[in-house]
């Protein structure tokens, strides 16, 4: 009898539907490569960025606002030129992408646990309980969620002391845009807990005795999870805008932070003086990170569901 050699996790995900499918799409594989160069140069800005904007000691005021290196009066260690606190915009921009990007996972999976519990309890419980959390979940949803972040950000800056606003500004507002992006993943896992409920393998594990937690956990939650990454992919993309659009309101990170949506807003001011680099380069890096992920959600969605194929 010839003897049978298990495939590998691995092996089997590139013998998927889903490996398949993102070798044949050429606008995957190029979002997916944008997306990752941000990621790592975001994550190795201390190693590669040309100036730390946060050292103080090597930050020149006499060098603020200076143009790209390719214009007339750029130098070339300042290849996209300098903010209004003599920063480089390259630095600051990888910097910046760096807590944007913090920002938007940590917010992400703030959202995620929130939404796949409430989701879970909610389809799985039923009765008044099930009512109940799709109350708040309507009621939320007729509220923009930019405005619920703000919202929540003007409260929590009600109830810090002054002196700890800048060090818990960011945690405040990871918890602002987490709250407002739970209800899609929660009304998504109620739908696919409705569904998984009713089939045998849960009527089976109920009839052993497993307990609902065990069984949400082990059972019903890795059947419900396609349609969550969905989710979580596009919104990541919300979630770094909606961080941008507060930092760019001054209600998200520190002036003294340069992420994304602060420098954006820094060269606004600059915008119509001339300086125009300050807010442009920072805005097209904001503009490709969002639609590279968006593009990359897009092709899960259609990835894991044989409906769009």
């Amino acid at each position: 009898m010839e003897k049978t050699i298990e495939k590998t996790r691995f092996e089997r995900f590139l013998d998927s539907d889903v490996w398949h499918s993102f070798k044949s799409s050429p606008v995957a594989i190029i979002s997916s490569l944008v997306t990752l160069i941000m990621i790592l140069a975001a994550l190795f800005a201390p190693y590669i960025a040309p100036h730390d904007p946060f050292d103080l000691v090597s930050i020149d005021i006499m060098d603020s606002n200076l143009p790209p290196a390719w214009q007339e009066f750029g130098e070339a260690r300042f290849l996209l030129g300098t903010d209004d606190q003599g920063r480089d915009i390259l630095s600051t921009i990888m910097y910046g992408a760096r807590i944007s990007l913090f920002v938007g996972f940590a917010s992400v999976i703030f959202s995620m646990v929130v939404g796949i519990t409430l989701g879970l309890i909610s389809g799985y419980a039923g009765g008044r309980v099930d009512a109940f959390i799709m109350r708040v979940a309507d009621i939320q949803l007729s509220f923009p969620a930019i405005l619920i972040a703000l919202l929540i950000d003007g409260v929590a800056r009600g109830i810090v002391p002054k002196e700890l606003h800048e060090e818990l500004s960011i945690y405040v507002l990871i918890f602002a845009i987490g709250i407002s992006g739970w209800v899609q993943y929660a009304r998504t896992v109620r739908g696919s807990t409705l569904v998984e409920r009713n089939k045998e393998y849960v009527q089976a594990a109920r009839v052993i005795g497993i307990r609902p937690g065990t069984i949400l956990r082990r059972h019903i939650l890795p059947n419900v999870m396609g349609p969550v990454m969905v989710i979580a992919t596009i919104h990541l993309a919300i979630a770094i805008i909606t961080e941008a659009t507060l930092s760019f309101l001054g209600v998200g990170v520190p002036p003294t932070t340069p992420s994304l949506g602060t420098l954006i807003r820094i060269g606004n001011e600059y915008l119509f003086s001339g300086e125009w680099w300050i807010t442009i380069f920072p805005g097209i890096t904001l503009v490709i990170l969002v639609l590279a992920v968006n593009l990359l959600g897009d092709w899960l969605r259609d990835a894991l569901n044989p409906k769009l194929r």
